[in-house]
């Protein structure tokens, strides 16, 4: 399954190039394609990990997003991207989980050797055998051979999938903590009239019993506090009997925490819209450009891997940063620097970019090629080389600061959801990336100016476009440090996390197989 995603994704990266050059599709409705689509893939997890919690099991959830990847490889287009982005979701939520319920403590006793090493051959065949297969697609010409190799390979592992159904473990859904939010709302609107006690210890609470978990009240956003009323008319054994209608004052505590973040939250939306133009515009610019490193031609996946370094590297020069507070207070500020950093590497990688459109312009000019969308620009495609390692190191650091700040921040009794939410984040900018280039684009046209957005790159004004996120993510930043500096950061709990995370433990954190994979 790990190899149908690979080959999957691959084949989905190159999906702007396939658009304009294949269909001939203008340059904005391809890019707004390819983002709808990856924004619907980073925001499905969401919805998908509620509907495992709730009702299918981790492996009927691998089953039928399997099912709809192999049937996304094959029928028409836009349905199939849907069930493409469906299945991609599937394995997003449930291979970690899945892989989890099969490594029990029984079940790692019982492992012999030779299946140690077959497991272990396995897993690098996982890594091995795409980066060979990746390296020869782009000297794949036919685009029906491209699109080929994922779907059988996408076939075959549903298939070697199916095959272990007899032996695999499956637990059955336990519910979602997502939940509690919700009942958390319904029961504070359903006592909109009553008056909330002064004394905060007539709400209700489950404070007697050791095991579970306790979040003092505090006196922020009150009205969810008519959740946890204990009504006169009724015993507590009746009210305890609906949940719906009364909630501990732990579950609301949470509920305020949860609503507390969605200021910050809001930041993380432009790094998405950033984030985007590396699978579109940025895309579309090198595959126009030459490709040539004296006699050789050197494939368009080159960018990728340059890129894929930055990010790497970026990655662990922030993680060094974090682990440098030690186990200082100042550790929960790390998350917030880590961000804002990301912002200025966003802010350098629009300006290059900008600078950088606008030779690939200038030489267009001077060439004569404006009309001529399909030929190649006498221009080096590693003009683009510095932009892709800014975007690598912004999506990095920007990434994992975001991540541990969800770990930190986020109320434990919902962290299962951590990397959902924070996923859906950078979803909600990759399709926001659709609406900025929409209203950039009516802006540009007042006073009878030309669209920046032509059908082709050649009359399009991207450099402008790239200044407005550039100033866009200026602004953001701005927008960070006066929410973060109003912000209440609770105290950094990441070396908590390292300390437990192959562990089984009680409390809020049990039995959090994703969060380890997300961590």
């Amino acid at each position: 399954l790990f190899w149908a995603d690979i080959f999957a994704a691959y084949a989905m990266w190159v999906m702007m190039t396939y658009l304009t050059n294949v269909w001939k599709i203008s340059l904005v409705r391809a890019a707004a394609i390819v983002n709808f689509f990856w924004g619907t893939v980073l925001m499905l997890p969401l919805a998908i990990q509620k509907l495992v919690d709730t009702i299918i099991s981790n492996y009927w959830m691998l089953l039928v997003s399997s099912l709809a990847y192999s049937a996304g490889q094959k029928i028409l287009f836009y349905t199939a991207l849907g069930l493409i982005a469906f299945g991609m979701s599937g394995h997003l939520v449930s291979i970690g989980g899945f892989m989890a319920d099969q490594m029990t403590d029984s079940r790692a006793e019982q492992v012999s050797m030779r299946s140690a090493k077959l497991f272990f051959f396995s897993f690098c065949g996982v890594v091995l055998v795409p980066i060979i297969a990746l390296t020869a697609f782009p000297y794949i010409k036919p685009w029906k051979i491209r699109f080929g190799i994922p779907a059988i390979f996408t076939v075959v592992a549903t298939l070697v999938f199916l095959s272990g159904s007899c032996s695999y473990r499956r637990r059955k859904p336990l519910g979602s903590p997502l939940t509690t939010v919700f009942r958390v709302f319904v029961a504070s609107a359903l006592k909109l009239f009553y008056r909330i006690p002064r004394n905060a210890s007539e709400l209700y609470e489950r404070d007697n019993v050791d095991e579970i978990y306790v979040v003092q009240h505090t006196r922020s956003l009150r009205c969810l506090d008519k959740a946890a009323i204990i009504l006169p008319d009724k015993t507590l054994e009746q009210q305890e009997g609906n949940r719906w209608r009364l909630c501990r004052v732990t579950e609301i505590e949470e509920t305020k925490g949860l609503l507390r973040m969605i200021p910050i939250c809001l930041t993380f939306i432009i790094p998405g819209v950033v984030s985007s133009i590396g699978f579109t515009y940025f895309l579309e610019q090198a595959d126009h450009l030459n490709r040539k490193v004296g006699k050789l031609s050197v494939p368009l996946p080159i960018l990728l891997l340059f890129y894929d370094i930055a990010r790497t590297q970026f990655t662990n020069l922030y993680a060094k940063f974090l682990n440098s507070f030690g186990e200082s207070q100042s550790k929960k500020y790390a998350p917030a620097i880590g961000f804002a950093t990301s912002m200025v590497l966003a802010i350098l990688c629009c300006i290059t970019a900008a600078k950088v459109e606008t030779r690939r312009l200038d030489v267009i000019r001077s060439h004569g090629l404006i009309d001529k969308p399909d030929d190649k620009i006498p221009m080096s495609m590693f003009w683009l080389l510095p932009q892709f390692l800014l975007l690598g190191g912004f999506d990095g650091v920007c990434e994992v600061s975001i991540a541990c700040f969800f770990i930190d921040q986020f109320p434990p009794l919902l962290f299962k959801y951590v990397a959902h939410i924070f996923s859906c984040t950078l979803g909600l900018g990759t399709m926001g990336g659709v609406l900025s280039i929409y209203l950039v684009g009516i802006i540009s046209e007042r006073k009878g100016k030309q669209n920046w957005f032509q059908d082709t790159l050649n009359k399009s004004r991207l450099d402008n476009y790239y200044w407005v996120l550039a100033a866009l993510t200026a602004a953001n930043l701005v927008l960070f440090i006066v929410v973060a500096i109003l912000y209440a950061f609770r105290d950094s709990r990441l070396e908590n996390l390292e300390e437990t995370e192959f562990e089984e433990t009680d409390g809020p954190f049990e039995d959090d197989a994703e969060c380890c994979c997300f961590c």
